[in-house]
């Protein structure tokens, strides 16, 4: 049962009762029907259809405003051949999918891989699902399948002219096996898939319906603040909760070995009295470090000898020795918080008996089961975790170990009541896995002609992997620390990429696009060597990518829509950028203007190859997103000291505002053969190509993230 509040109902019987609260009780999806009285069948373990016709699909991925959920069922209603009109969905059970040995596949969301690698089975249970509802018809007609055709979830015996619809002979093919070979559609026959259908989740969107996990009220509930070691890794010493105890409506205080806990009658009295609290910290050996020392062992890291190697190519050494002109930058980034609206949250409850509900927005539902299990000490058969919906996840959500354990340890303390634990901004932004900072040094070979010849990088910075899956560390590589430049595709003779790992205390996580700062260093230094070679941006990438390569088709496109190399307004300055990842290929121009220091966005054109598009209108929105996102990394930046992040709130960390969105023109190329993503690819070029247009107004380079970094103002 999801408990949902009503927005707008709330603000109207507020107004009316003076403050009161109203609960509106919901019961959502499948289970709405069956209080009706309807049952339904499960055609396959993804689909249930209803006698009145109406189909639910099920989702075991994240909806966190991507637009993936629609996606999803998109490619499943393809397949099955239903009236879209009458689709719906709902999220799988976690604990479901366990006691049915994981047949839903994986429920982590992240990395753009969706839609891309779950398309095939979802497709095929669609596929599987017509073929068995045609061959129910069949059966009741006592006529060959062969004879029978689907459309738009009815179905027709072609001799005859007979119809049925699929809710008809839904029960009949529940019993039938589900066939374990069917075709599948060529895209270029697509009827729903491919095309720009409304977001199934945007009208409850707009209406206020849906659950996040701040909005999870529950019976009797009760609520939770956490004040946690300032320095990571620090652990509590001593704890003077007296005057949290006297404070109105208080039922106790939990006591970690990394924070403390305040838990209350609501969530404001609960915030109140954790900021009372007199807390003694050990904060260990982490205390002395800072933003300089941080970056002192990365420089190290960038002269050390013998490093792990991710890429080499030719003879880097031996071609730098001998090149016309040799081009050196070092660039660096900070660490980023993902900055989510919703701050991290989870509600526990211990019932009666001896099992366990847990609500959260989360990105992975599987990894939030396991981290509550953990946490209570049972097994995962008797813990039952509810997704929410998400107001933000950017990668934060899909390593929900912390919060979630949280939530599950202080309702332990309380069993047989509700406990929502809500994380304060303070805490969420001073307490996340944040985006690695990092250093890159870049050195780059010209022949005579102003070819490149050769390029050494050497990166140093954290590794997620290592904080997060030691086991994906591969010979001293981080995959997420060299990526863009391991996999380059400039067809440079002479290539040596190098890893440095330096892993200080602050905990690292996936941020939107992984390694995206490494996309701002590389596309930024090729601009750099194009210009001391003393030729076109443009033209130098495309001599440097083969013929018929992706990356070269997205190029083209984005300089072509652009409309590279013609006039621009008087002030106006181009820039452009291209990168592969997360299954897709793209390009990105941005016309600038730079007034006072104040870097204007005023257009950006976005080319992709992403092989398939499930859903046009979503992925441009993606695009969108992902423009005004990572715009904030202009503004945007974490410092150390004494152990400590110091930006707390957005008035220190800040986001872009609306007004500094710019138009965004999203160029679809999909040439089919493979899926890739858009949640992230999009991400990839924005600072560089912005940082090159930059260039182009002022002369100067941005080589360090944020902006209060670096003088932009005219040269």
């Amino acid at each position: 049962m999801n408990i949902a509040i009503d927005r707008r109902e709330f603000l109207k019987a507020g107004a009316a009762v003076g403050g009161g609260l109203a609960l509106e009780f919901s019961i959502a999806g499948a289970a709405l029907a069956q209080a009706q009285g309807a049952t339904a069948p499960e055609v396959t373990h993804w689909i249930l259809i209803y006698p009145d016709d109406r189909v639910v699909i099920r989702i075991a991925r994240s909806e966190m405003g991507q637009g993936s959920l629609t996606g999803l069922a998109q490619l499943v209603a393809e397949e099955l051949d239903c009236d879209w009109a009458n689709v719906s969905t709902e999220f799988v059970s976690p604990n479901e999918h366990i006691k049915r040995k994981r047949i839903w596949g994986s429920m982590s969301t992240g990395g753009s891989a969706g839609v891309r690698t779950s398309q095939e089975y979802l497709r095929k249970s669609g596929a599987s699902a017509r073929t068995m509802l045609v061959s129910a018809a069949a059966t009741q007609w006592e006529v060959p399948s062969a004879e029978c055709s689907a459309s738009a979830g009815v179905i027709t015996h072609g001799p005859s002219g007979r119809k049925v619809t699929y809710g008809k002979v839904a029960a009949a093919a529940n019993k039938l096996e589900t066939p374990k070979d069917v075709p599948l559609r060529d895209p270029k026959d697509w009827k729903i898939a491919g095309k720009s259908m409304k977001r199934l989740e945007m009208p409850d969107k707009v209406a206020g319906k849906p659950i996040y996990g701040v909005d999870v009220q529950l019976p009797n509930m009760l609520h939770a603040s956490i004040v946690q070691s300032p320095v990571f890794l620090g652990k509590v010493k001593g704890v003077d909760s007296k005057a949290a105890d006297k404070m109105r409506g208080v039922k106790g205080i939990v006591k970690g070995d990394g924070g403390v806990a305040v838990v209350a009658d609501n969530c404001w009295r609960s915030n109140q009295a954790a900021k009372a609290l007199k807390i003694d910290w050990d904060e260990g050996s982490n205390g002395a470090v800072s933003s300089d020392t941080i970056t002192a062992l990365f420089k190290e890291g960038l002269d050390a000898k013998d490093l792990p190697t991710a890429r080499k190519t030719g003879d880097v050494p031996a071609a730098l020795a001998t090149a016309a002109k040799v081009v050196e930058a070092e660039y660096a980034s900070p660490y980023l918080s993902h900055a989510t609206m919703e701050p991290m949250t989870s509600t526990a409850w211990f019932k009666q008996d001896g099992t366990l509900d847990v609500w959260t927005s989360t990105q992975n539902g599987e990894a939030s089961i396991a981290a509550a299990a953990e946490a209570a000490g049972l097994p995962l058969e008797q813990v039952e975790v509810h997704k929410a919906m998400l107001g933000g996840g950017f990668g934060r959500r899909g390593a929900p170990q912390d919060y979630v354990k949280q939530s599950v340890a202080i309702a332990k303390q309380f069993p047989g009541r509700p406990v929502k634990l809500i994380w304060s901004r303070e805490e969420d932004m001073q307490h996340g896995f944040y985006r690695p900072a990092s250093r890159a040094r870049m050195k780059a070979g010209l022949d005579a002609q102003g070819n490149m010849v050769a390029m050494h990088t050497v990166i140093a910075c954290p590794s997620i992997l290592a904080l997060l899956r030691p086991e994906g560390i591969d010979k001293g590589i981080d995959s997420t620390a060299v990526r863009t430049f391991n996999d380059s595709p400039y067809t440079t003779p002479n290539q040596l990429v190098e890893y440095a790992m330096r892993n200080p205390h602050v905990p690292v996580g996936f941020w939107r696009a992984p390694g995206l700062q490494n996309s701002f260093y590389r596309e930024s230094f090729i601009d750099e060597v194009a210009h001391a070679a003393g030729k076109d941006p443009l033209e130098f990438r495309l001599a440097m990518l083969k013929p018929g390569d992706k990356n070269r088709l997205v190029l083209e496109a984005a300089a072509r829509v652009a409309g590279w190399g013609s006039p621009l307004p008087a002030g106006v300055y181009r820039g452009l950028a291209q990168s592969d990842g997360f299954g897709s290929y793209t390009a990105m121009v941005a016309e600038v203007s730079v007034n006072e220091g104040r870097i204007n966005v005023h257009r950006v054109v976005f080319a992709i190859d992403s092989g398939y598009v499930v859903n046009p209108d979503a992925c441009r929105a993606q695009a969108e997103g992902n423009v005004i996102f990572c715009l904030g990394q202009f503004y945007e930046g974490h410092t150390l000291k004494d152990g400590r992040i110091q930006e707390s709130n957005f008035h220190d960390f800040r986001i872009p505002h609306i007004q500094e969105m710019p138009r965004v023109e999203t160029v679809l190329v999909p040439t089919g053969g493979f899926w890739g993503g858009h949640g992230e690819p999009g991400a990839l070029n924005v600072v560089p190509a912005v940082c090159n247009a930059v260039f182009a107004a002022t002369g100067k380079r941005i080589r360090s993230l944020p902006l209060k970094d670096n003088d932009v103002r005219n040269a």
